[in-house]
């Protein structure tokens, strides 16, 4: 619990940098732009406002995430970095086509672009800036399984990736105006490639959202239960099945059937159900919260069972390989299912 604790005052921490970095940044952005009249680097400056309302969000979603469950909330608060996340995925949406309306409407009434040099120094900066408060936020958000640092962590170093793409394409156009060439077109197009681009990302955002609402299993953790019970496993766990990972915010509830012996006293199979519980525990720690519900073998599990017993019905054919594919399933295991 305490680690648990830890871990939110960390991502609420990090989060403040990341606003009131994003709110420097956006300053200096418009600056820039009022600068040079470039419609792409208007891009990155609408990007930054985005950054800096998407992370206010995510600021009050970290914040109110660690708290307790409650009558009203028996699974927590955590669901609230969903609503975070979806939230940036819509303005980033938002920021896309405001971007493309800007850019499309700069085709038709051009304006002239001046001390590019200068802007091209102050974003670049910028970028640097960006790219590096958004892969430690990504690294903090993983590490202490946070999905709205982790987004905000990712939009940032998308911001930068627009960036980069827009350095590089008025450096042409910077080059191409000192060398006498009309490619100050070139701006608003690249405006309107990277609007594009934001709102895909955007939409892949609020995919990711979507996916945990509707408790889309996360491979990478069911892949490591698995991979747990498979290390402790022995033959009184004759059978695992109807394994459920659901998120909530940092922590995760996994749910999951156990067939022990029907020859087994209730005090065996509370033993073996801690035994279970445990190995679980040990290796996630306190951000998981493990139900096992125990069932009694079936006559059909005798084949799949190679313990001394003397209720046995049939003779042990061979064990279920267990993994990521058959642990999900929802009823006990035979040979006919495999």
């Amino acid at each position: 619990m305490a680690d648990r604790i830890s871990e939110s005052r960390e991502n609420f921490r990090f989060q403040v940098v990341v606003v009131t970095v994003g709110a420097i940044l956006m300053v200096t952005k418009f600056v820039a732009y009022f600068m040079t009249n470039s419609v792409a680097i208007f891009t990155d400056a609408m990007e930054s406002i985005v950054n800096i309302i998407a992370g206010i969000a995510g600021l009050y979603a970290l914040f109110l995430s660690p708290k307790p469950a409650d009558k009203d909330h028996p699974f927590g608060h955590g669901r609230v970095e969903v609503v975070s996340a979806a939230f940036e995925g819509m303005m980033i949406l938002g920021a896309g086509l405001i971007i493309i309306f800007s850019a499309v409407e700069s085709l038709y009434n051009p304006k002239p672009l001046q001390q590019l040099d200068y802007g091209l120094i102050i974003i670049f900066a910028a970028a640097l800036v960006n790219l590096a408060v958004g892969r430690t936020a990504i690294r903090i958000g993983r590490r202490n399984r946070s999905q709205a640092l982790e987004a905000s962590g990712k939009h940032l170093c998308t911001d930068t990736l627009d960036s980069m793409g827009i350095i590089a394409g008025l450096v042409v156009v910077f080059v191409g105006m000192r060398f006498g060439y009309n490619v100050a077109w070139l701006d608003p197009v690249m405006a309107i490639l990277f609007g594009a681009f934001i709102m895909t990302t955007g939409a892949r955002v609020l995919k990711g959202c979507i996916d945990t609402v509707m408790e889309r299993a996360e491979e990478e953790t069911v892949n490591k239960i698995v991979d747990c019970l498979r290390e402790h496993r022995h033959d009184d766990w004759i059978d695992i099945h109807a394994l459920r990972v659901m998120k909530f915010g940092t922590r995760y509830v996994v749910e999951l059937h156990a067939t022990f012996p029907k020859e087994m006293t209730v005090g065996q199979i509370e033993d073996e159900t801690h035994e279970l519980e445990g190995c679980i525990m040990d290796r996630f720690g306190d951000c998981i919260e493990l139900t096992v519900k125990a069932e009694p073998c079936r006559d059909y599990s005798c084949r799949l069972c190679n313990r001394d017993c003397e209720m046995r019905a049939s003779k042990f054919i061979s064990k279920v390989e267990w993994d990521e594919d058959n642990m999900v399933q929802k009823k006990q295991h035979s040979l006919q299912d495999e």
